[in-house]
C-alpha cells in the first residue's frame, strides 16, 4: 500500500506524535483534541473511522471502539506548519469522555469557570464505570 501524500506534510514530534483536533464537519463545533501517530493517520485515511494514539494506553485506539461514540472522516487537514491536524468528523453521540458532546465544555468568564455543557450519557453508560 502506498503512504497517502499528505503525511509528507506532517511534521510529528520526538515522540512521533501531532496533535488533531476533532471537528464537527457541518456546524464547525469543535470536540476534542487528541494525539495521531503515523499509524493512527494511515489507518484513518484508508478506513475512514477515526483512530487516535492513546498516550496512557501506548495503543491505537479506534474512537468508540469501547463506548460506541465513532467519529467518520470527512475531511483531514494539516496546518501551515505541518504541526497539528484538524480532523473533519461525523461524531455519532457524544465527543467526550465525561459524555458531553464537545470536551470544551468549560469556560472562562468574568472571574469565574462556566459549565456549558451538560451530560448528555453518563459515563457510566458509555464505559460501564465511573470516569473523571
Amino acid at each position: 500500500m502506498t503512504a497517502h501524500p499528505i503525511l509528507d506534510l506532517v511534521r510529528f514530534d520526538a515522540d512521533g506524535l501531532v496533535p488533531a483536533i476533532a471537528q464537527q464537519h457541518d456546524t464547525g463545533e469543535v470536540l476534542m483534541m487528541a494525539w495521531m501517530n503515523r499509524e493512527a493517520v494511515e489507518e484513518t485515511l484508508a478506513t475512514g473511522r477515526v483512530c487516535y494514539w492513546s498516550r496512557s494506553r501506548r495503543a491505537l485506539w479506534r474512537k468508540g471502539e469501547s463506548s460506541g461514540q465513532v467519529q467518520k472522516l470527512k475531511e483531514l487537514r494539516v496546518d501551515c506548519d505541518g504541526d497539528t491536524l484538524l480532523v473533519l468528523v461525523d461524531q455519532h453521540g457524544v465527543a467526550c469522555h465525561t459524555g458531553r458532546r464537545s470536551c470544551f465544555f468549560r469556560a472562562a468568564r468574568g472571574g469565574a469557570v462556566v459549565t456549558l455543557l451538560d451530560v448528555e450519557t453518563p459515563p457510566e453508560t458509555l464505559y460501564g464505570g465511573p470516569r473523571h
